[in-house]
């Protein structure tokens, strides 16, 4: 009895290990975009607007308020600070060119089967214009 359950063992750590290296691991459930939070936000974006690279964020814990994002958008070497909340699945970030007057907002949804990889939403044209798309994605990770 002892040996049948050794070879058992022995080869369900086999089937458990050759599965890892195979990739064939069930996947991770995606989170359905009502359920996100802030902390599945962070990290780099990439982001267009009006279908042109616009920049790269960087999202990461707000400091000051717990459950809220801070970062940075950089563009080419000038950067401005961002700051903002998910709330009821909806990102709202203020961004500000000199940390003291917001410069845009932005204001978006994740895309509904992208796993919180993907943002749309518009913000105004630099001067107040009128509101232009923006999309937001995640590089590829594990």
């Amino acid at each position: 009895m002892t040996g049948r359950r050794t070879t058992a063992c022995v080869l369900a750590l086999l089937v458990s290990v050759t599965s890892a290296w195979a990739g064939t691991d069930t996947p991770k459930a995606c989170p359905a975009e009502v359920d996100l939070t802030t902390a599945d936000l962070y990290g780099l974006w990439r982001a267009e607007v009006d279908g042109r690279h616009d920049g790269t964020l960087l999202l990461e814990a707000n400091p000051q308020w717990a459950g809220s994002l801070a970062g940075a958008i950089n563009r080419n070497g000038v950067m401005a600070r961002l700051a903002g909340d998910l709330d009821d699945g909806e990102l709202l970030l203020e961004e500000s060119a000199d940390g003291q007057r917001i410069t845009a907002t932005w204001t978006g949804t994740p895309v509904a089967g992208r796993c919180g990889r993907e943002i749309r939403g518009t913000r105004p044209a630099d001067g107040g214009g009128p509101a232009r798309p923006f999309v937001l994605q995640r590089p590829d990770r594990p």
